[in-house]
């Protein structure tokens, strides 16, 4: 994504002495946190937050963080999850809302229209590329969800039913799913990164 992000906007970019993106894996127990303004998790269908872990989340967000959830499957996945970041942000005061495609955040750089359903690519090589819901009926359609604050800024975007990060991180393990998933993938994912540094 951040090399994408460099080609297609004037965005800077942090990089090492080997020409690669500067990313960090940081806990939420981590200072380091409050040094990330963008940050993503996956597979938030079974995260389990302590108390520590869910104060400090909250802080972060509340104080100009953002945190991107995806790679989450089913009605069980997205069950846990709310329950989860309900620890850190009481939905009676910030709601999770479904983002209409009218938003800007799907007209950031790039013109989206729906958001896609993208699978890993085990999984689709797995069925020959015939089905893109990884739990059949239960995860038939995508969402793009939000939680956002008084102001309307999000502090977290939930790509559910779909594996957004796949589109890049398998863009070179087969032209046919580069071809079928990454343009959408980056599209979408340029957009939420762009939207989330400026607002």
């Amino acid at each position: 994504l951040m090399h994408r992000f460099s080609d297609l906007t004037t965005g800077r970019v942090s990089w090492d002495a080997r020409g690669d993106p500067n990313h960090w894996v940081v806990r939420l127990t981590d200072p380091g946190l409050f040094n990330c303004p963008f940050t993503m998790a996956a597979d938030v269908g079974t995260i389990g937050l302590s108390q520590t872990e869910a104060l400090r989340l909250r802080d972060y967000l509340l104080k100009g963080g953002f945190l991107w959830v995806d790679d989450f499957w089913g009605s069980r996945a997205w069950a846990h999850w709310t329950s989860e970041i309900a620890k850190v942000l009481p939905p009676s005061r910030y709601p999770v809302i479904d983002v209409p495609l009218d938003h800007p955040i799907f007209r950031t750089l790039s013109h989206v229209t729906a958001v896609p359903q993208i699978t890993s690519i085990q999984f689709w090589h797995g069925v020959g590329g015939r089905t893109t819901s990884e739990r059949g009926s239960d995860s038939a359609e995508a969402h793009l969800r939000a939680i956002a604050d008084e102001s309307g800024r999000f502090l977290v975007v939930m790509t559910y039913n779909t594996d957004v990060a796949d589109a890049w991180e398998r863009e070179g393990d087969d032209p046919r799913f580069f071809s079928q998933f990454s343009p959408d993938g980056y599209g979408l994912g340029i957009n939420v990164l762009l939207h989330a540094m400026t607002h």
